[in-house]
């Protein structure tokens, strides 16, 4: 009997919640970033988390909860109560943890409700100024002439740039070797000085372009880059249908009620399309996005199932 009344009593609180969208909120939010403060994630929680409690009449809570690779804060939003008082700020690179982790700790799909992708940020392709590829199509054309003789770099196993060279190898049947690095500055600083052939730092890792140590081939988006709008794609550079973004996104626990579901994606798309909020995350080459919770739904689904297939065919594993 007690653990029947258990149940009646979390079914009664379930449907106690304050489903009234228009009442939205009587207290402050929390927004758990997964990462250290400082970071790209942060700084984008924290823009849009400024501009939604003046917005609400309530403050927003930045609560960074940083480990396991963005695994701790994902939990802790998992099993929290569906009320739209906890939220959480992700990267496309919880869709990778998913895909490729053979025991993750939560599932992305079933334990979280999307509420709306919030910024998207290309890669870059960048090569020594000395190799003798001043196109993606040149850099392929070498790369199958010498297979296993061109080098990139990337912050680790399983980092989005990493899979960026795996994807460009796999699509266009060349050959690369991978080096793994500590860190995305240093796989950088060795393109730079000539150890390393060819890395996928982001636009805003990538300021020696214009200094002339580092040649730009590509960006990694399926359309040109609006911070610069020069750089071809590797969609349009030979590798029909190339992309890998990063980008952050918003989500709540399972079980939130439609309407609120409506409210917060409402809220957080009029708040991404103010002037000064596209300034914000424009400065690092992040675009502001905005979209309905059932076209992030389907942008997580398409990753996890692209990088699941990637890992089989490039032989990535993380764990």
């Amino acid at each position: 009997m007690r653990q029947g009344a258990c149940r009646l009593c979390w079914f009664a609180s379930v449907l106690a919640l304050p489903c009234a969208a228009a009442d939205f909120p009587v207290k402050p939010v929390r927004l758990l970033v997964p990462f250290s403060a400082g970071g790209g994630t942060d700084i984008t929680a924290r823009a849009l988390a400024q501009k939604l409690g003046e917005r609400w009449g309530h403050q927003v809570v930045v609560d960074n909860r940083p480990g396991a690779a963005g695994d701790i804060g994902a939990e802790i939003v998992a099993h929290a109560v569906p009320d739209g008082y906890t939220l959480l700020a992700i990267t496309a690179t919880h869709t990778v943890s998913a895909a490729l982790r053979s025991k993750p700790a939560y599932d992305l799909l079933r334990d979280l409700t999307p509420l709306s992708q919030v910024t998207s940020l290309p890669y870059m392709l960048v090569v020594h100024p000395s190799l003798p590829a001043k196109t993606v199509r040149e850099l392929i054309v070498l790369a199958k002439a010498k297979p296993g003789g061109l080098t990139y770099g990337s912050s680790g196993i399983g980092s989005l740039a990493h899979l960026a060279g795996a994807l460009l190898a796999t699509s266009s049947g060349a050959q690369v070797l991978y080096i793994p690095y500590k860190g995305s500055a240093p796989a950088v600083a060795d393109v730079m000085g000539g150890q390393l052939d060819m890395a996928f730092p982001t636009i805003l890792q990538a300021t020696q372009v214009r200094s002339g140590r580092l040649r730009a081939l590509a960006v990694t988006s399926l359309k040109r880059s609006a911070a610069l709008p020069d750089v071809p794609t590797i969609s349009e550079s030979g590798v029909p249908g190339y992309e890998i973004n990063q980008w952050n996104g918003l989500l709540a626990p399972p079980g939130l009620p439609a309407e609120l579901v409506v409210r917060l994606s409402g809220d957080i798309n009029e708040v991404l399309g103010l002037p000064e909020v596209k300034a914000r995350l424009g400065a690092d080459g992040s675009e502001a996005v905005g979209t309905t919770p059932q076209a992030f739904a389907r942008l997580l689904r398409d990753e996890i199932a692209k990088w699941k297939k990637l890992s089989k065919d490039a032989g990535i594993k993380i764990d």
